[in-house]
C-alpha cells in the first residue's frame, strides 16, 4: 500500500513538470524556427512544427485530464505509460532536428543543432526521473538520429563528437538513477510525515475525547458512589442517637443493619461493575468457549426474567430454537441479562421479546423491545461509561449506566458483532451474532450454592488500616478462626511467634491488603510469610485497587483476590474456598 501511493505521488510529480517541458518546447522550437528556415525545406519546417504542436495539445489535453480523474494503482501506471509514449514522440520529434541539422559545413545551424539537443537531453533529468523508462526513452530517440548522422559523415569532428556524445548519455543516465532515489526518499518522507501528522491529530482527537469522557464518568461515578456514603452516613448517625438514648431494640438495629446492608450492597454494585469494566480494559477475563444449547440458555433467563415481567405487566415472549452455538456460556448469559435487564427497565407498556434468527454459519440472538426508542445520533453513546438517556437525574432504580459499556467490552473480547437497531417511539433491538457449533452441547454452569460456614482455621491477617483491621478480626473471630494480625509482614511475625510460645499457633490461611506501609505490596507480604513458614501458604488478596495494571500483577501471582467492599458471605466463601483448594475464578 506505502509503495502504491509513492508510485502514485512520482506520476503526479511526473505530470506536474510536463507543463514546465511544454513552454520550454514552445520557446525553443520559435528558436529552432528560425535558425533552421534557412537550412532546411519550408515543408519539412512546417510539418514538423505542425507535429510538435499537436504532440503540445495533446500532453496539456492529458495532463488536465489526469488531475480531473481519481485514480487508483492500476490506472496510475497507464497515465505513467502514456507520459512516456508522449515523452519519447517529443524526443523523436526533437531527434530529427539532429539530423537534419548536423551540417558541419554550417557552423552556426550545427552549434545551435548542439546546445539544443545537449539541453533537452540535460532538461530530462529533473522533468523525468520520475520514471525512469520516460527518460531513457526521450533520450535515446533525442540523440540517436544525431549519432547515426554523425557515423555516417566523414568529418574530424565526429569521433570527438560522439565520444562527448556517449558521456552526455551516461552522466544523465547517472544522475536519473541518482534523482529518483532522491524523489523517491523525498515522496516516502512526505507521506510518512502525512501519516505522522494525521495520526497525531486522531491521537489529539481521542484524548480529547477520553478527557472528556474521564470528566463525565468521574462526575457520574461520584455522584453515584455519594450516594450509598451518604445513606449510611445518616444510618450511623440514627444508630449513634439511638444508642445515647438508651439500649437500641432488637427491631431498630435489624431495620437498621437492613437498610446499611441495602446501601452497601449498592455501593458494591457500583464497584463490581466499575471492577468488571477494569477486568476487560485489563485482558485478564479468560474466554472459556464450548458448545451451548440456545433452548437451554433461553430456559435460563426466562426464569430469571419471569417474576419481573410480571411485576411490570410486561408480555415477555421467548422464541425457542433448538440451534447449538460456540462462546462463553457465563459471558453469554452476562450479555444477554444486561440486554434484557435494559429492555425491562426502559419499557413502561407493551412487551420485551427474545429470539434470534440464523446468518449463514453464525446465529444473531435479538432481545426486542417496546421501549422509549433511542434516537440515531445517540445510538452510540449508549455504550459508554455512566451513559443514561433516560435517566439524566441518576436515578439509582434506572440502573448505573454501565452495564452497555460492559456488554460492548465484553462482546469485543468473544469477538461477537453487536448491533443496535431503534427508532425512537416505537423501540429496540440489540443483538449479538454467535457463530453456530460444530460440537455436542455442553450444560449450561450451574448457580453456585450459598456456602456453608467456614470451619475454624488459623489465619494470618496483614492490614495496616486499623479500622479495618479490626472489623475483619472480629468478624473472623465470630466465625470462629484464630487470628493474628498485624500492619506488615514483620509485625504479624511477631505475633504469631507470641502465640507458638504459649502453645500450638497453625497458620492455614493468609489475608493480606495489597497495600501496605512503606510501600510493601501483600503479593511482598505473602512471599515473606510463606518464606518465614517454610511451606506454601493459600493467600487472598484484599485490595480497592481497581487499575488494569494492577488487576493484571495480581492475576499473574495467581493468588485469590477480593475487591473492597466485601461482605461477610464473600470473605467467608473466598476462606472456604481457599482452604480447600478451589480454584480461583477468572480475575
Amino acid at each position: 500500500m506505502h509503495e502504491d501511493k509513492i508510485r502514485q505521488a512520482l506520476i503526479e510529480l511526473l505530470y506536474r513538470s510536463s507543463y514546465g517541458v511544454v513552454i520550454s518546447n514552445i520557446v525553443v522550437s520559435l528558436a529552432a524556427i528560425s535558425v533552421l528556415r534557412q537550412a532546411v525545406s519550408t515543408s519539412w519546417l512546417i510539418g514538423w512544427v505542425g507535429a510538435l504542436y499537436l504532440l503540445i495539445l495533446l500532453r496539456v489535453l492529458a495532463s488536465r485530464r489526469f488531475f480531473s480523474r481519481p485514480r487508483n494503482a492500476r490506472s496510475t501506471m497507464r497515465w505513467a505509460w502514456l507520459a512516456a509514449a508522449f515523452t519519447w514522440s517529443s524526443g523523436l520529434l526533437w531527434g530529427t532536428v539532429g539530423w537534419v541539422g548536423f551540417l558541419p559545413e554550417e557552423p552556426i545551424v550545427l552549434s545551435f543543432t548542439v546546445i539544443v539537443l545537449s539541453g533537452l537531453v540535460c532538461g530530462t533529468v529533473p522533468s523525468l526521473s520520475a520514471f525512469p523508462p520516460a527518460l531513457v526513452g526521450s533520450i535515446l530517440v533525442t540523440v540517436l538520429p544525431i549519432a547515426v548522422r554523425c557515423i555516417q559523415t566523414d568529418s574530424e569532428i565526429t569521433g570527438p563528437f560522439l565520444f562527448l556524445l556517449a558521456s552526455l548519455v551516461a552522466i544523465n543516465f547517472y544522475y536519473c538513477r541518482i534523482t529518483y532515489r532522491m524523489l523517491r526518499e523525498t515522496v516516502s518522507l512526505r507521506l510518512e510525515n502525512e501519516n505522522l501528522v494525521g495520526h497525531l491529530q486522531e491521537e489529539r482527537d481521542r484524548a480529547q475525547a477520553a478527557d472528556r469522557a474521564k470528566t463525565r464518568f468521574l462526575a457520574a461515578a461520584s455522584h453515584d458512589l455519594r450516594q450509598p456514603i451518604h445513606a449510611l452516613s445518616l444510618l450511623v448517625s440514627t444508630l449513634q442517637i439511638l444508642g445515647q438514648r438508651g439500649n437500641v431494640s432488637s427491631g431498630d438495629a435489624r431495620d437498621l443493619a437492613t437498610r446499611a446492608k441495602s446501601a452497601v450492597g449498592n455501593l458494591g454494585g457500583l464497584l463490581n461493575a466499575l471492577l468488571d469494566i477494569s477486568r476487560l480494559d485489563a485482558g485478564i477475563v479468560t474466554i472459556a468457549n464450548e458448545t451451548v444449547s440456545i433452548r437451554e440458555l433461553f430456559r435460563d433467563l426466562n426464569d430469571t426474567f419471569a417474576a419481573e415481567a410480571d411485576q411490570r405487566d410486561l408480555d415477555w415472549r421467548i422464541v425457542d430454537s433448538g440451534l447449538l452455538i460456540d462462546s462463553d456460556p457465563m459471558m453469554l448469559r452476562r450479555i444477554l441479562s444486561n440486554l434484557l435487564s435494559n429492555a425491562f427497565r426502559y419499557t413502561k407498556t407493551g412487551s420485551v421479546l427474545l429470539g434470534c434468527r440464523r446468518r449463514g454459519n453464525s446465529v444473531e440472538i435479538q432481545v426486542l423491545d417496546t421501549g422509549p426508542g433511542i434516537p440515531p445520533d445517540q445510538q452510540t453513546m449508549v455504550f459508554e461509561e455512566f451513559m443514561q438517556l433516560q435517566n439524566l437525574a441518576r436515578d439509582r432504580t434506572q440502573g448505573l449506566g454501565l452495564g452497555l459499556a460492559i456488554v460492548r467490552r465484553t462482546a469485543e473480547l468473544l469477538q461477537h458483532p453487536l448491533r443496535l437497531v431503534s427508532v425512537p417511539g416505537r423501540g429496540s433491538m440489540f443483538s449479538i451474532t454467535v457463530p453456530l457449533a460444530r460440537r455436542v452441547a455442553s450444560p449450561l454452569p450451574a448457580v453456585r450454592p450459598s456456602p456453608t460456614a467456614s470451619s475454624a482455621a488459623g489465619i494470618i491477617l496483614v492490614e495496616n488500616e486499623k479500622e479495618v483491621a479490626d472489623a475483619m478480626v472480629g468478624l473472623l473471630t465470630l466465625e470462629g478462626h484464630r487470628i493474628y494480625a498485624g500492619r506488615s509482614a514483620d509485625e504479624v511475625l511477631k505475633v504469631h511467634s507470641k502465640a507458638l510460645a504459649t502453645g500450638g499457633a497453625p497458620v492455614d490461611l493468609i489475608i493480606a491488603d495489597y497495600r501496605l506501609e512503606h510501600g510493601a505490596t501483600g503479593l511482598d507480604a505473602i512471599r515473606d510469610l510463606c518464606s518465614h513458614l517454610g511451606r506454601h501458604v493459600p493467600a487472598i488478596i484484599v485490595t480497592g485497587d481497581t487499575s488494569p495494571s494492577r488487576l493484571k500483577e495480581v492475576s499473574a501471582s495467581r493468588v485469590r483476590i477480593l475487591h473492597k467492599p466485601i461482605t461477610g458471605e464473600e470473605l467467608r466463601e473466598a476462606i472456604d474456598a481457599a482452604l480447600h483448594g478451589e480454584k480461583s475464578p477468572a480475575q
